[in-house]
């Protein structure tokens, strides 16, 4: 059987419950049980990520073949799984206080790293679903990220769009295999 990878891309402010956690644990290892899910593809900058990943990272110490792989931005790092213990006693000692870092088993630098400009995680989601046999979303159409200011020195705002949504709608238009973990989620 060949496996398959699979990229997460979520709202940044998502929050589950207990009963949802479970949820989405027992969904993930369904992936990798049943549909021959081996490799998870993850940005950085939403909380659905951050839960995701260590939900895998959990599944990780009974599905060891299992690998995490990091989408990042020109403006991002990850922490690789064998320099996991000497950074983090490099942050701690920065910061006077015990430091956990999230890490991974690869990062990956897509072809437009370092010249995708301001909105480089939207060319960092589409690399990270070109990649994807299957695509896992936390979308909620009815989500709105927070007003902005046009600049630091605007007295304007305007309402920007989801970077989820965006990229919802470019694996749609790639027709990849898309989950939406809300219906799951919600009991839709």
């Amino acid at each position: 059987m060949i496996s398959k990878k699979t990229c997460i891309i979520g709202h940044r402010n998502a929050k589950f419950n207990d009963e949802k956690l479970k949820k989405l644990k027992e969904f993930f290892e369904n992936l990798i049980v049943n549909d021959n899910v081996t490799v998870f593809l993850f940005g950085s900058r939403s909380n659905f990520d951050y839960i995701c990943h260590k939900i895998i990272t959990e599944l990780k110490t009974k599905y060891f073949f299992i690998q995490r792989k990091c989408y990042t931005c020109s403006s991002e790092t990850c922490t690789l799984e064998n320099e996991k213990k000497y950074w983090e006693a490099v942050y701690s000692h920065l910061h006077k206080k015990e430091v956990h870092l999230l890490c991974v088993d690869e990062e990956v630098e897509f072809k437009n790293k370092w010249i995708a400009g301001r909105a480089s995680y939207v060319i960092r989601n589409q690399a990270m679903i070109n990649d994807s046999d299957i695509c896992v979303f936390y979308y909620n159409e009815n989500y709105e990220p927070k007003m902005r200011k046009y600049s630091k020195r605007s007295i304007a705002y305007y309402q920007p769009k989801s970077g989820t949504e965006l990229a919802y709608k470019y694996a749609k238009q790639k027709k990849k295999e898309i989950i939406n973990v809300v219906d799951i989620l919600c009991n839709k």
